[in-house]
């Protein structure tokens, strides 16, 4: 199995995930500083300041003025509303400050404490104040673009995005950045579309700006073809602009179009030859397209370029096991190994080394190594098989409930690993208990449905088999695994091969190329006297799948079919492959005697 579907896809660009520059994130003016008290909480700085009694001052008041009495009222009654968490009364007292002192910064109090208590009217005012009394303010205008799309005001929307472009223009991408940001976490990505569609009509600057939000909400929304349009129209204005260059390569990347990937990227690392996420984003286009060798050389450009990041250092490692050069892969990940942010992961893949070249005890050892959250539960799965393939059943048991505790939201999981260790040790009746109380649990849990099904079979619990595996058809018509087994099932009995066509000819719909399918229908055509037409199915399905199964149906037909040295060749071959399969024992006896 290939290791690289653990690559992480590092170029992806979306609206809440965006990889824009952290320094323009958090440039001056931008939102992101003001937003983190203003918009995502916006009462949390304003409750700490109310407990150390530290409210905004009035500015520039020499120590020999007296503050007008009103005003020194409202600011205790603003003051203790905070106290009380009395946000509607605090609001109302910085209003009426903002009104009489004209000090922008109890408008900015007030606008907050709207926000927080989501009256629209109220932010809208305050808002409105803030701008009056500060009109350069660039966080003010972005909260009055934030809540005019909020509440669907287009005109309002249009005309301080209009102002904040005209006040701030080298920052107007963060701007919107940050405000689709926050909007389309509430569905609102079509309206600010649409409102940055009519910007575009009323501007002549910074066009490529909005074209390239546009992309990224188009993207947001599923419609790549929209985004492809905006990137072009985007590039068509700067044309060497890197994000719009990534988002056009990840929308060729997401339609499989790995050619046009290829080509963009080439040309645009040649133009910046120190972008990482183009490298990334090639390296998993040319692994994408099994050209392993030459990703195997962007990796390399990677960790030249940054030598501390370890996951360049794994994704070259993976690629090396699918080169077949282990020991390069190994020298890789012992390196990282020793150090501790990367350890995990090293021993992890480490461990499948060993596992793959059959070194099941090394590779248990290290697979216990793992700590990482994310991996920990997969080294510790990988432990258990690699033990059950040992035979050494009361450590899998052991560990079996040490998982059940720690991971209790893998209930099923463990559950029907430890039904199927059960089985593996010829006891099934055991193993039916086990699934049998879990169904009390997850009645309709379709897994232990079907696990207990094939488990009835071997005890002769015909009754269960059929109930179990009708139970899960009757909740998903379309789940082949039961269609089949149950279909399969009923051909033991001559009287039940209409009903077993029935799931059977549904199964080949579905499935038409799978082995195991085409081995159940064509045995049905055996059965009803198709003979031919089982020959095909059962030859077709052998080619594809060596097994003693099919092996022993397709030899039953040839021989029905007085075509009996075919048949013996066949299953001669078959037997050296599988000398105690059970199917090919019971033909030999019934007609090899």
């Amino acid at each position: 199995m290939s290791k690289l579907p653990f690559l992480s896809f590092i170029g992806v660009i979306l609206i809440n995930g965006c990889a824009i520059d952290s320094e323009k994130v958090q440039s001056p003016g931008s939102l992101s500083h003001e937003k983190a008290e203003a918009v995502e909480n916006p009462v949390g700085d304003v409750e700490a300041t109310s407990t150390k009694s530290e409210l905004l001052k009035l500015p520039a008041l020499e120590s020999k003025t007296a503050i007008d009495p009103d005003v020194m009222y409202l600011l205790l009654a603003a003051d203790i509303a905070m106290q009380r968490q009395q946000y509607s009364l605090a609001y109302e007292a910085y209003m009426e400050l903002s009104k009489r002192v004209h000090d922008p910064k109890f408008a900015e109090q007030a606008a907050k404490l709207a926000l927080q208590i989501k009256d629209s009217r109220k932010t809208n005012d305050a808002v409105s104040m803030w701008i009056n009394q500060e009109p350069k303010n660039v966080t003010a205008r972005k909260l009055a673009a934030l809540t005019a799309l909020r509440g669907h005001d287009k005109n309002i929307a249009i005309k301080q995005l209009n102002a904040l472009l005209t006040a701030e223009p080298d920052n107007f991408e963060n701007a919107l950045l940050e405000l689709s940001s926050i909007l389309q976490k509430e569905g609102k990505e079509k309206f600010i579309y649409d409102a940055l569609e009519s910007l575009s009509t009323k501007t002549s600057s910074n066009k490529a700006v909005i074209y390239f939000v546009q992309s990224l909400l188009s993207m947001q929304m599923k419609n790549n073809a929209q985004a492809e349009n905006k990137v072009k129209q985007t590039l068509q204005i700067q044309p060497d602009w890197e994000h719009p260059l990534l988002i056009q390569a990840q929308l060729a990347f997401m339609a499989n179009d790995f050619n046009r990937v290829k080509s963009l990227l080439t040309a645009a690392v040649l133009k910046h030859p120190n972008n990482v996420p183009f490298k990334k984003l090639l390296a998993q286009t040319l692994i994408k397209t099994s050209d392993y060798e030459s990703a195997a050389g962007l990796y390399e450009s990677l960790i030249n370029q940054n030598p501390k990041e370890g996951d360049n250092y794994i994704a070259l490692a993976l690629i090396n096991l699918e080169l077949n050069k282990d020991e390069n892969a190994q020298t890789i990940l012992k390196t990282l190994s020793e150090q501790s942010q990367w350890e995990s992961a090293a021993n992890f893949y480490l461990g499948e080394i060993e596992e793959k070249h059959n070194n099941s005890a090394a590779a248990v050892v290290l697979f216990d190594k793992v700590t990482d959250q994310q991996l920990s539960l997969e080294a510790a799965i990988s432990s258990i098989n690699l033990l059950v393939k040992e035979r050494q059943f009361e450590q899998v048991d052991s560990r079996l409930s040490v998982l059940l505790q720690k991971y209790p939201q893998q209930k099923l999981r463990f559950v029907l690993m430890q039904a199927s260790l059960y089985s593996q040790q010829n006891q099934q009746e055991k193993s039916f208990n086990l699934l049998s109380e879990m169904l009390v649990e997850f009645p309709d849990e379709k897994d232990v449905l079907y696990t207990r099904a094939l488990v009835a079979e071997h005890l002769g619990k015909l009754e269960v088999l059929e109930t179990d595996l009708k139970k899960i058809i009757a909740k998903y018509p379309d789940d082949v695994d039961a269609l089949n087994a149950l279909g399969y099932k009923l051909l033991d009995d001559s009287r039940r091969y209409r009903e077993a066509e029935k799931y059977l000819q549904h199964a080949i719909k579905l499935r038409p190329s799978e082995p195991a399918i085409m081995d159940s229908y064509g045995w049905l055509l055996f059965k009803i006297g198709k003979y031919p037409q089982a020959l095909n199915y059962l030859q077709s399905a052998y080619e594809k799948q060596n097994s003693g199964e099919i092996a022993a149906h397709l030899c039953e037909v040839l021989w029905s079919m007085g075509r009996k040295d075919e048949a013996q060749l066949v299953f001669d071959n078959a037997l050296n492959v599988s000398p105690e399969d059970v199917d090919l024992m019971d033909f030999k006896q019934r007609f090899l005697k």
